[in-house]
């Protein structure tokens, strides 16, 4: 199994890399930028993208997704239906947190995310998590890894910290409800990997994190 996280685009979305080593299929989770990093990175490990997926469809998490697309001609992109309304209004979306740029046109989404739902990459499969409350469409992705399990949890759960819900259509009780009922529900040895910021552990966040005492 292949794991690479990096932070792309002006506001440090991570991305993150899955791939399967036998067969070289592979995902990109959350192309938020720079689309060229993210296929020199595919290129480097000999991977083709056979599937884009979105935690959710904030700009900079979706801000270089036409570029991979164009990219990887053939490439199953995916996102929750509950985001739909923020792909619509995507080039308002930089207005939501004060800032004023063209985002360009919005991507292209071929199939609606659910939670239960297994994405299959060659021989390796990440579980969908639906996690509402940072937006309606919020998903976090769960899977095996020979190091463990991982977590990739999107804006839903940081390190020593939990997403925004001051957006439009953010909830703090979905969040909570989300976070509590789903995530911390897994194997406390499970690595996280946020949207932005440091990784950490269930553990650490049962334990340490101040919003969820």
């Amino acid at each position: 199994m292949i794991v690479e996280t990096f932070p792309v685009g002006m506001l440090q979305c991570n991305c993150t890399i899955l791939g399967c080593e036998t067969t070289k299929e592979a995902i990109v989770v959350d192309p938020g930028g720079e689309a060229e990093r993210i296929k020199a990175a595919v290129e480097a490990r000999g991977l083709k993208v056979v599937k884009i997926v979105h935690t959710h469809a904030h700009f900079d998490h979706v801000g270089a997704t036409r570029e991979v697309q164009e990219q990887w001609d053939g490439a199953e992109t995916l996102l929750h239906e509950g985001d739909d309304w923020l792909i619509e209004g995507f080039r308002e979306q930089p207005l939501m947190v004060g800032m004023m740029f063209d985002t360009g046109p919005p991507p292209r989404i071929d199939t609606a995310l659910e939670g239960g739902m297994e994405l299959r990459f060659g021989e390796q499969c990440s579980l969908v998590l639906h996690t509402p409350g940072h937006t309606p469409g919020s998903c976090c992705f769960s899977l095996r890894t020979p190091e463990g399990m991982l977590l990739l949890s999107g804006d839903t759960l940081f390190n020593m910290g939990v997403g925004r819900t001051d957006f439009p259509r953010g909830s703090y009780e979905q969040l909570q409800t989300s976070i509590r009922d789903q995530l911390l529900a897994l194997d406390g040895r499970t690595r996280v990997i946020p949207g932005h910021g440091p990784e950490t552990t269930i553990e650490n966040e049962r334990r340490l994190n101040p919003f969820l005492q």
